[in-house]
């Protein structure tokens, strides 16, 4: 199976999906719009995952591919493809079906629990979260978590289409790189961690993989080939 990774900056690739990608013996192929890539062909990719960064859905001016972006996934998603959005691409994946996206009341950065309403994931798990903006549900969209400071956590539209605004996919050396290229986010809050407490969390990244990989494969049954 081709899966188009669509990354918006250097420090924020697959991480742990590359890891179950090479497992399952699927293909990896990015589109990495800091380099200015072009958009693939839609027949080029069986599944689309759309990565993290530290831009907004909104800043479009700065950005102009995003909106590209928008309606590449539009389409992906209307075409039956599974497509699984990571915090940035979670909230482009849900612009791309309609809804708001816009600043979050507070920060959330850090090792935080959320509430799950899916069978692949445990009742309650401790995810590592790195945003600022949050989103509406999506019209017809299911809620599949949430936390205290941020309801819409994660969603499903249909069968084939899955955001998260956290992290499951999260490595030592993934959240190095986010430090390394944000740790001016890491301003005291309620629900912002430091470096040092970062870093304590990552035990916790064994179960969040776990529960990715169950994702992704439930994600990859309904692959278009």
């Amino acid at each position: 199976m081709r899966i188009r990774i669509f990354q918006h900056v250097p420090f924020e690739g697959p991480a742990a999906i590359a890891e179950w990608a090479e497992s399952k013996g699927h293909t990896l192929e990015y589109t990495r719009f800091y380099d200015n890539d072009p958009l693939p062909a839609a027949s080029d990719l069986d599944m689309l995952v759309v990565m993290g960064g530290p831009m907004g859905v909104y800043d479009t001016d700065e950005f102009p591919w995003i909106r590209n972006e928008i309606a590449f996934i539009t389409d992906a998603v209307e075409s039956g493809k599974p497509v699984l959005g990571v915090c940035l691409g979670s909230q482009l994946l849900a612009a791309a079906l309609g809804a708001d996206v816009y600043p979050n009341r507070e920060k959330e950065i850090g090792w935080f629990p959320v509430t799950f309403h899916a069978e692949w994931a445990p009742a309650s798990l401790v995810v590592f979260h790195w945003h600022g903006d949050t989103f509406d549900l999506p019209e017809g969209a299911q809620l599949l978590a949430e936390s205290p400071v941020t309801k819409h956590q994660a969603f499903q539209f249909g069968q084939n289409a899955v955001g998260l605004q956290f992290h499951l996919e999260v490595t030592t050396e993934s959240m190095e790189g986010m430090i390394k290229a944000c740790g001016h986010d890491l301003e005291p809050g309620d629900w912002v961690q430091n470096a040092e407490e970062l870093r304590d969390g990552l035990p916790h990244a064994r179960e969040t993989k776990a529960t990715l990989f169950r994702l992704l494969d439930r994600l990859a049954q309904n692959a278009v080939h």
